[in-house]
Formats: C-alpha cells, structure tokens, sequence
C-alpha cells in the first residue's frame, strides 16, 4: 500500500509539473531575432554585406546565439560590441580592443573609439541590432546605438532593429534627463525608467534628434507594454557582469543612483544592487527608518555584508537588503531616492556624493539621476510630483513613436 501511494504520488508531482511547464509554455513573446526569415526580413537582409551590434544577450528563445543565426542564413561579416565586451565578461567601465571572433572581426565601441568609424563600416552595407537593454537610462547600450545611427546616417547604411521587450515593461518613471546632465549614459532627455524597446527608441531618437537613418525594425509579437520580463516565457541572459538575473534589473533601478555616492549597493556580493549599506550604519536602525514609511511593493531586512571588492571591500558594511514585493506596484527611481534621503537623514555628515565621473565635471550621483535634485535635498514629496508630470509629458511626446499596446 504504502509503495502504491509513493507511485501515485511521484505520478501526480510529474504531472503536475508538466502541466505547470505548459501552462508557463501557453504564453511566449517571439523577438525580432526569431522573425529574420519571414519574407519582410529577407527583403530587409538578404544579398547585403551585415554588420551586428550585439553581446552575449543576444539569443532567441532557445538560446541561439544572433550571431550564429544570422551568419546561417545570411551574410554576416562584422560584430560591433558596446560596454562589457562581446561575452559581458569587462568589468564596468573598462575598455577593451577590437579583436576577432571564429574570423569576424570584433569592433570594440568601447575602446579607443565610441562610434564605429568609416574604416569600420566599409566592411557593412547594413547595420543589424539585437542587445538587451534594461530599462534604466543610465545604461550605455542606448548610447552605443545612437552613435551607431549617426555614423550610418553619414555612411548612408541602413539600420535594422531587432526588438527585444524592455524588461521593466513600459511604465515611465523618475526625473527626465536635464540637458546639462548628457552624458554617454544618457544623452537624450528620457525618464529614468523609460519604458521603451529598444526598436522603439531607435525610432524616437531618429525622428526628434534628426539623425536621418535609414531605420527599420523587426518588431517583436505577442509583447504588450503590460508585461515585464517575467512574463514574456523568454529566458534571461545576464546582459553585463552585475545583471546576471531578470530580478536584479529591477534593484538596479532602485539603487543604481545611490550607488554614485559612498553608499555600498551590494557591488562585491553574490546579489549586486539588492543592498544599500555602508561601515557607518546600524542595519536595525536603517530598516526601522525605512519601515517607517510603509512604501508599497517593497520589504526591508537588515543586513550585515562583506564586499569581496568595490566599495569597502573587506569590511563589514551595514544596512539593508531590499525585496521588491509587487514589481506594479513599485517606482524604482523613488524608491532609490527615498533610500539615498533616509542615510542622508540618519548619518548627514558621513553620507558623500563624489565629484567627477563618467567622463564628465559636476557630480556622479546628478549624472546618474539626470538632475541635482537628490544631492541638494529636494523633499521627495516635491520632486515626486514635478517627475509625474515630467513622464507624462514625455508619454504624450513618445507615443507616435510606440510600437506596443
């Protein structure tokens, strides 16, 4: 009796999982990149000399390599590869060289050179597109492409996107970029979270900063502005050393600016961005500030870590660990101002924002942000609404320019 309960009960786990797997496997988005041989592509792609932006996070569903499929069926004959290299394995703002790949050279756009050069694209007649960004503008990838777009605008190649959705989903949040902040990570004026594909800011960008490319975009189906990665049934590739998960895009959101300051974020652990810390905190009394303010879609633990490098690396910092418990209900960029202002309150004179960063004058923290507003202690209350109005306005201005529902 009992070893016909342990069969039935191994039978009603195998299918139960099997139909857990199905009904995960009911809903997936197709990208651009499974989309290159249906006959609007071909004529897109076919007979031309193909150059590819991409990295590591470039795969389809079953986790092919753009590379590999595009070198399958068409004429592939140059890789351009942005920040963190063609494996994501450079460290953050590290160079590195062009070099070659299973004999395609390999452009570095993050060396010597930022945008690819006329050298460069002589060996291309079309520019193809397929990365992962992450929803957070101060993440170069964008910029990588915009320079892309300028340089084929003035080399007459054409530009084919292939979309990808943003992770994040399309809500728009946080401040939009300040015109004296533009830097390579953010040139243009978008809300922190922008709530954009990548198609989709090619798109934008093309038209309002008048570049002129020559642009095409191999939209992505079954994707809507609703879902976030989670959602889409599409395996996550870490898209840079310290994205290694779907999950950790959002906390980057939610610390990535504080992390400009002399705040540890976790950088150093095995959960980058999950912390905000340093050696002279309480971690007690840092949840009990933050558990104060009763924040929606959000959870605090205190926390004691150890950074393996980065920011105090080989001491013990404290704070606390962040849960992100309703990914709707959470704004990110408030979030990580609501966190940066609450060590500021607690610990006004230990609490730094370093000068000079990213290639620019004035302050990282402003650069990361987009504005001076969390340095200069704006009250949250106060730069919340001016940032709502902010997306909204930018919303009306991008929607000619959206591709998804």
């Amino acid at each position: 009796m009992k070893k016909l309960l342990c069969i039935l009960c191994s039978l009603l786990i195998v299918l139960f999982a099997a139909t857990s797997f199905a009904a995960a496997g009911e809903k997936r988005v197709v990208l651009g990149i499974e989309r290159i041989d249906e006959p609007f592509a071909k004529q897109l792609l076919a007979g031309k000399r193909l150059g590819l932006f991409t990295n590591q996070s470039g795969v389809d569903s079953k986790l092919r390599s753009s590379t590999e499929l595009l070198q399958k069926s068409y004429n592939l004959t140059a890789l351009f590869v942005p920040e963190h290299g063609l494996f994501g394995a450079v460290a953050a703002g590290e160079t590195f060289e062009s070099h070659t790949y299973k004999d395609i050279p390999v452009h570095s756009l993050y060396g010597e050179d930022r945008r690819p050069t006329a050298k460069m694209l002589d060996e291309i007649d079309t520019m193809v597109v397929d990365i992962q960004d992450v929803g957070i503008r101060h993440y170069t990838y964008f910029s990588s492409l915009a320079y892309i777009m300028e340089e084929c605008a003035k080399a007459k190649k054409q530009v084919v996107v292939l979309d990808r959705p943003n992770p994040l989903g399309g809500a728009m949040q946080g401040p939009v970029l300040k015109p004296e902040y533009k830097t390579f990570i953010g040139l243009y004026e978008l809300p922190l979270r922008h709530g954009l594909t990548i198609g989709e800011f090619a798109s934008y960008i093309n038209a309002t900063q008048h570049i002129g490319c020559e642009l095409a975009v191999v939209s992505m189906k079954g994707w809507s502005r609703r879902e976030l990665w989670q959602d889409t049934g599409l395996p996550w590739v870490q898209t840079s050393p310290l994205i290694p998960t779907a999950a950790t895009a959002f906390l980057y959101g939610a610390t990535g600016v504080s992390g400009d300051s002399n705040l540890s974020v976790g950088v150093g652990t095995a959960k980058p961005f999950y912390f905000l810390g340093a050696p002279f905190a309480d971690a007690d009394a840092v949840k009990a500030a933050l558990d104060e303010k009763q924040l929606a879609g959000v959870a605090f633990r205190a926390a004691r870590f150890t950074p393996r490098y980065g920011t105090y690396s080989g001491e013990l910092v404290q704070g606390v660990e962040i849960y992100l418990t309703d990914l709707r209900k959470v704004n990110l960029p408030e979030l990580d101002y609501i966190l940066f202002t609450t060590f500021k309150e607690l610990y006004p004179e230990q609490v730094k924002t370093p000068e000079r960063g990213y290639g620019s004058k004035g302050y990282k923290l402003d650069i990361a942000l987009g504005e001076s507003s969390l340095r200069e202690g704006e009250a949250p209350k106060t730069a919340f609404a001016r940032w709502h109005q902010e997306c909204a306005a930018f919303e009306q201005q991008v929607k000619p320019y959206l591709l998804y529902k």
